[in-house]
């Protein structure tokens, strides 16, 4: 599920290709590409780690899972050098320079796309996606992460069986709530609107993802 939302998510950015975005020195600066940032759990939820997909808008579900696996490995067993490297840095820095040095980073990292204290340039990409559906829970409200500065945030649920109409009648299917956060700076109520609208016909019709993708009507 996370790899066909993630697909579909990157195709609906692209439908608004504004909201690619991030604010640095008070102005809105462009994204160059639809990268996706996809949390991932550590030690059974105990740690939370970045994990970054470059151009997933050319991405079928499947080479998104296949991009994701090995790097999702590599941070779990403690060998992603980026994760390794910033969560060293924080548990050593004393308790004062936190905030200075996020700030810093954030400019840098976030807004200028330096790399910087062991994260790559724009660490998150365009939208990040968190699947907390395997944590148990059935939506939840994702914070803004300052150092990366990405506009878009969306929690996938558990699937869970629910009644909904169908031709006329209640009956009972599998059903999931995708909770979106985003930065208001960037993402107004109307460009959400089209995200959702773009994201709902592709969840709809998965079958879309695995080909080109086009908006409806071209």
């Amino acid at each position: 599920m996370t790899h066909v939302v993630g697909a579909a998510l990157a195709r609906a950015l692209m439908a608004v290709p504004e909201v690619q975005s991030r604010i640095v020195f008070g102005r809105i600066r462009s994204l160059e590409s639809c990268d996706i940032g996809f949390a991932v759990d550590v030690q059974d939820g105990a740690d939370l780690a970045p994990v970054k997909v470059r151009r997933v808008d050319q991405l079928t579900p499947l080479e998104v899972a296949r991009k994701l696996a090995p790097k999702v490995a590599s941070v779990r067993a403690g060998t992603d050098r980026a994760h390794s490297r910033s969560s060293s840095i924080v548990r050593h820095l004393p308790w004062w320079s936190l905030r200075p040095v996020l700030n810093t980073a954030s400019l840098l990292v976030g807004g200028l796309g330096i790399p910087a204290f062991g994260q790559p340039a724009f660490p998150l990409g365009a939208a990040f996606v968190s699947n907390v559906g395997t944590l148990g829970l059935d939506e939840a409200f994702m914070a803004p992460l300052p150092l990366a500065r990405t506009p878009i945030y969306l929690a996938i649920g558990a699937v869970r069986d629910a009644p909904l109409v169908a031709d006329g009648s209640v009956v009972i299917r599998p059903q999931l709530v995708l909770v979106a956060t985003g930065d208001h700076r960037i993402v107004d109520g109307a460009q959400a609107g089209r995200i959702v609208t773009v994201l709902r016909e592709l969840l709809a019709d998965p079958a879309r993802l695995d080909e080109p993708w086009q908006p409806s009507g071209t």
